[in-house]
């Protein structure tokens, strides 16, 4: 990951158009024909991850840690919503980003969101060699 002071203030977006298959009736979560509350938090992930893509060494990716979100207003089908996030801070592999979703003017929702840069390969073979010792333990 290239150093602290070129990684805070990274920025990204993303943006997201509701389909009746996002609500929360098509989860089975509520009854209300409004954005389940899991899109949210995967457009406010996906901005992270596209505020760290020139961030990260060949063969790095982030992991979500954490992930605190407060949800101020909903929106129905049809809604397009646009998420962004702000890296603002570095703690050794740790990053902390705050998070905004709106429609147009609209605030949505806001959270902070902990990731971890890890090697890709290390922590596939390491999650793995996990399944293989449980897989193992339950025979």
């Amino acid at each position: 990951m290239r150093p602290e002071e070129d990684v805070i203030g990274a920025v990204g977006f993303s943006v997201m158009s509701v389909r009746p298959g996002d609500t929360c009736v098509a989860m089975g979560i509520s009854d209300l024909p409004i954005l389940a509350p899991s899109h949210l938090m995967n457009v406010m992930e996906s901005a992270c991850v596209a505020a760290m893509a020139e961030y990260l060494e060949t063969g790095e990716t982030t992991i979500v840690e954490s992930f605190e979100v407060s949800i101020i207003d909903s929106v129905g089908i049809g809604a397009q919503i646009q998420g962004n996030a702000r890296c603002i801070e570095v703690e050794g592999r740790a990053l902390t980003f705050l998070c905004d979703i709106y429609e147009d003017e609209r605030h949505i929702a806001t959270a902070t969101i902990k990731r971890t840069a890890v090697e890709r390969v290390s922590f596939l073979a390491r999650t793995a060699a996990q399944l293989l010792l449980s897989e193992g333990n339950s025979q």
